[in-house]
């Protein structure tokens, strides 16, 4: 059954509290600037639109450990990396942190409507495997909430 609070904190809540992260932020953890994190999660909303494309990195017989910590209520750790990113943060593309946040707003809507509609069934997380809608807000509000905290947001 689909976490509609989940779906809420990511499309309004963590928006409004991102609009009050400051441009020279600092994280607790990790190399990512303020901008950067924005960016980066932008970039994985869009692999769960299929807009940006990974190979399944997980042995097929540890994805049912993987999806037991997703449908969990585990956190991801401090300094948890994605294996398929380069170990430095890609570098900026928008122009400000703001350009970033309306486009990652942009990239939540848009993963709202095209699950919404059926345009989009599943879609593929190089560590998690195939997810449908419910476990993408599942892993998307788990990624948002761990930058929030990266950031002192929560």
């Amino acid at each position: 059954m689909m976490d509609m609070q989940k779906l809420a904190y990511i499309e309004t809540e963590f928006i409004k509290t991102l609009c009050l992260l400051p441009a020279d932020a600092v994280g607790k953890w990790g190399k990512m600037n303020a901008q950067q994190m924005v960016e980066h999660l932008s970039n994985f909303f869009k692999v769960s639109t299929n807009q940006l494309h990974f190979r399944l990195i997980t042995q097929t017989e540890d994805l049912p450990k993987y999806k037991a910590f997703l449908l969990s209520q585990k956190e991801f750790r401090e300094n948890t990396s994605a294996p398929m990113l380069p170990d430095e943060p890609l570098p900026v593309v928008c122009s400000s942190l703001t350009e970033a946040i309306n486009g990652l707003q942009i990239q939540i809507a848009l993963f709202i409507e095209q699950f919404s509609t059926g345009k989009i069934i599943t879609s593929l997380h190089p560590v998690f495997g195939e997810l449908n809608f419910e476990e993408w807000v599942l892993l998307h509000f788990k990624h948002v909430t761990h930058h929030a905290r990266q950031f002192a947001l929560i």
